[in-house]
């Protein structure tokens, strides 16, 4: 996604984040092209504020990356036996204890929990690439804008580590257990086409498109009623842990709900 996003007013601007908000619409900007918006604690801390920061008035949220790739995962510096400046090395945090290194990877995590909020609807706008971690920020949103030129890749595994920052309950469910599997394991490139028909992304375009194919999902995703929205987002989030009776029951008491507000019976 090629052009800025100085439209709105900017709330946060910091360690590689930007956050802008344009009544209704947010945008979160990795903007650190340089480093092909590559990731480290510090960026994911910012990520974590960004979601705590969006005032109530917003409902759709759109993530994108300067410069020629979403972000190109994790920062190759945390491989480092020094790591980041003022952080824990990956080597220190193994040498800790269980409670603690798992505190430090939860703390990492929440700055991909946040997109997936009832009360908000996040698109990731993808080009170039979308490494590791970057993929698993891209799979953190609800939905998914390719950009011809988009590769997807896990490479974890192939590091000798695991996707551990919230992707594979999102990947699984796209593109079933077996895929999945495969494309963590093999740490393979998943092409734009390729993540198109597999169920990756919603919608691939030109890059020169991105920009206004996103802008105009947003203007659809903004023009239905935003109670509705949040419990159909909620219904859909929580069909896969229901059964089907389950699911009938969480339907009827939705739309109970539903009909009540706009007969202005509702609480």
């Amino acid at each position: 996604m090629t052009s800025n996003d100085t439209s709105g007013t900017v709330v946060l601007d910091k360690d590689g984040v930007r956050l802008t908000i344009d009544d209704t619409l947010a945008t979160v900007t990795l903007a650190n092209a340089a480093k092909r918006n590559a990731q480290s604690p510090a960026l994911w801390r910012a990520l974590t504020e960004a979601g705590r920061a969006l005032p109530g008035s917003v409902r759709v949220v759109v993530l994108r990356g300067e410069g020629k790739s979403f972000s190109a995962g994790l920062d190759r510096q945390a491989f480092t036996p020094e790591g980041f400046e003022g952080e824990p090395s990956f080597l220190e945090m193994a040498r800790g204890g269980d409670a603690e290194l798992d505190a430090v990877i939860a703390e990492y995590q929440e700055a991909f929990t946040w997109w997936r909020r009832s009360d908000v609807l996040t698109i990731a706008a993808v080009q170039g690439h979308a490494i590791g971690a970057g993929f698993q920020l891209a799979l953190a949103c609800d939905l998914r804008v390719a950009a011809e030129d988009a590769q997807f890749a896990m490479r974890e595994t192939s590091l000798g580590l695991v996707p551990d920052l919230t992707g594979t309950h999102p990947l699984v469910g796209l593109v079933g257990y077996a895929r999945a599997l495969e494309i963590c394991v093999t740490g393979r490139f998943v092409h734009a086409d390729e993540a198109g028909r597999i169920g990756l992304a919603n919608l691939v375009v030109p890059g020169s498109e991105l920009d206004a194919a996103v802008r105009d999902l947003a203007g659809a995703l903004l023009a239905a009623p935003r109670d509705a929205v949040v419990e159909t987002k909620a219904l859909l989030q929580g069909a896969v842990g229901r059964t089907y009776e389950d699911q009938r029951v969480a339907e009827r008491a939705a739309q109970a709900r539903r009909l009540r507000d706009l007969a202005g019976l509702g609480d």
